[in-house]
């Protein structure tokens, strides 16, 4: 469906991120602006960001 366009390093930073910003709706100061971390963590799980797509960039490499 989506061509992979995330490489492995950039894949663990977004779910790291994304884990992190939603800590902070549940630990953190309970701001709902956690909520923000969905995306990269989604993003990082499925290996395909759109923004990625409309700026013709890849950090996958040639191995895709």
């Amino acid at each position: 469906m989506f061509t992979i366009n995330e490489g492995p390093v950039d894949r663990i930073i977004r779910v790291i991120l994304g884990l992190g910003l939603l800590a902070i709706v549940f630990v953190g100061p309970h701001t709902p602006w956690g909520w923000i971390g969905l995306l990269p963590l989604v993003t990082g799980l499925v290996g395909f960001c759109p923004l990625y797509k409309v700026l013709k960039i890849s950090t996958a490499g040639s191995a895709r």
